[in-house]
């Protein structure tokens, strides 16, 4: 069974979201029907019936086979197998956009805060201040470990106020202290 794509999700869901189409999908779980049989069934006329069942039919829920003078219809069922959360767990056809965002947004942030490599102030937002600290920890060697002057003078070169910093960088899990010896923890910057 293949995955359904966000896009076919959207369809669907789009396609669900009316309740003869999901009479019509009842009827057809039973059994396969033709357009007359749906009609009289569901007190809908044929136009109508054959203007849902193009909709299911392009969102991939029904489909239709010729048998003698009817075209018949019926349940796609695997279609219906496929689980909510392994459509939301299905990589995003927006991921590629969503990341040059992530990227445009730390970009615009590092450039609001920093000015010749020097921070003018320390974000009172906390997202923007998680950038900001990401940002100091480049400057620490993953696994190296440091002693808290040398922290604070690595820290110092980016503002005077390390000590907020630091402990800023600690409360967030970039920098983890071991009694006086500090080391960075995320290995994700380089």
């Amino acid at each position: 069974m293949r995955t359904m794509t966000e896009t076919e999700a959207i369809k669907l869901f789009k396609c669900l979201a009316d309740k003869s189409r999901l009479q019509i999908l009842k009827s057809l779980a039973i059994e396969d029907m033709y357009v007359e049989r749906l009609a009289e069934r569901l007190g809908l006329t044929a136009p109508t019936i054959s203007f849902h069942l193009k909709k299911l039919q392009d969102a991939g829920a029904v489909t239709s086979y010729k048998s003698q003078y009817y075209m018949m219809y019926s349940l796609c069922k695997d279609v219906f197998m496929t689980s909510i959360l392994e459509i939301i767990q299905e990589e995003s056809d927006e991921a590629d956009l969503q990341a040059k965002r992530d990227a445009e947004y730390r970009q615009k942030v590092i450039d609001a805060f920093f000015e010749y490599g020097k921070l003018k102030s320390i974000p009172a937002q906390r997202k923007k201040e998680r950038i900001v600290l990401e940002e100091i920890a480049k400057a620490f060697e993953p696994g190296k470990e440091y002693t808290e002057r040398e922290v604070n003078i690595i820290i110092a070169d980016f503002h005077d106020d390390f000590c907020t910093i630091r402990r800023d960088m600690v409360g967030e899990g970039l920098l983890e202290r071991e009694g006086s010896i500090y080391r960075r923890t995320d290995p994700l910057f380089s």
